[in-house]
């Protein structure tokens, strides 16, 4: 038996929310048993069953690198102490 993960999507703009996951032999029987116990009530007009082991699962540490990137959420306080800072000159000459 394979695990699969069930995403659906409602009509529109909405984008695809994992559903739950499923255990079957084939894709296709996948296809029938996510359609069976997820969109049963119609509850997407969408649906994506994946292979677990087609899953691509990044290793530890793989997006810490972008946790150190002050200059990323800038708020404004370097560039509103800069432009004082000339200002400062201006007035200083």
């Amino acid at each position: 038996m394979r695990i699969y993960e069930v995403f659906l999507k409602a009509d529109g703009k909405e984008e695809f929310r994992h559903a739950g996951s499923i255990e079957a032999p084939t894709d296709e029987l996948a296809l029938v048993l996510a359609r069976e116990n997820y969109a049963r009530r119609a509850e997407g007009t969408h649906m994506w069953v994946v292979d677990r082991e087609n899953i691509c699962v990044s290793e530890d540490g793989f997006i810490d690198a972008n946790l150190n990137k002050p200059h990323r959420h800038n708020d404004g306080e370097r560039v509103a102490k800069w432009r004082k800072s000339q200002r400062n000159k201006k007035s200083d000459d």
